[in-house]
């Protein structure tokens, strides 16, 4: 595959597509589209979910009916808005961040957008996984955060998510350069790691979504514990 790095006329078109295809389906939303203008003026890397995957977190979300969701990674809260606007009025989220510039954003963001009942917690994901309790599991996962980290957090996700509940991990495609294993920095090698874990766990069922866009090539990793 070599670099498999995406031509930019071939991206260019992805980003057509998919502004065509939302033009019929992400509604105006006054409080997604101001978090991601406050995180650009704050300096906050442009490395958000694109408004489609924002959607798809919500919408699956919502087909499980999730009460108590847990993000692990959530910069200037932007997929957190997504996920929050799927629950229901005594539902809850917990979204760990480790900059706490970045948790600061979020909470004005989430603020603005006024969804309700999400704390924002700042520290490193690792400690305050292994800190919490499956007595109270979640219904609902997403991962974001650290590549090198993924296979811990998929495990302390295991462990917390409720049986069918769902974990999405983020950036398991990479732009096709996990697929190549030319490529083996410490990022690429944890999201290959966190493959594994998934191949060899019983307790799962995964399959990747594969995604082109606005964010290029790349994908979901969508699971279900037994």
């Amino acid at each position: 595959m070599g670099h498999a790095i995406v031509p930019q006329e071939t991206r260019d078109y992805f980003v057509q597509v998919e502004e065509y295809q939302n033009s019929f389906l992400i509604r105006p939303d006054d409080g997604l589209e101001g978090a991601l203008k406050h995180c650009e003026e704050n300096g906050l890397p442009k490395i958000s979910v694109s408004a489609a995957q924002g959607k798809l977190l919500k919408l699956l979300a919502l087909s499980i009916g999730a009460k108590r969701i847990l993000e692990i990674g959530t910069l200037g809260g932007y997929s957190t808005i997504w996920m929050a606007q799927a629950l229901p009025d005594d539902g809850e989220l917990i979204a760990l961040e480790i900059s706490e510039k970045h948790a600061k954003i979020a909470r004005e963001n989430i603020d603005t957008a006024r969804v309700r009942n999400v704390k924002v917690v700042v520290g490193d994901a690792n400690e305050i996984l292994a800190s919490l309790t499956p007595e109270k599991p979640f219904d609902f996962i997403f991962v974001d955060a650290n590549k090198e980290s993924y296979p811990n957090y998929f495990r302390e996700a295991k462990r917390l998510v409720r049986k069918q509940g769902v974990i999405v991990i983020d950036n398991i495609v990479w732009n096709g350069e996990v697929a190549d294993l030319t490529h083996t920095d410490p990022e690429i090698e944890g999201i290959r790691a966190t493959l594994a874990e998934l191949k060899a766990d019983k307790e799962v069922e995964a399959t990747t979504i594969s995604m082109v866009g606005e964010k290029g090539y790349d994908g979901f990793v969508y699971a279900v514990k037994l």
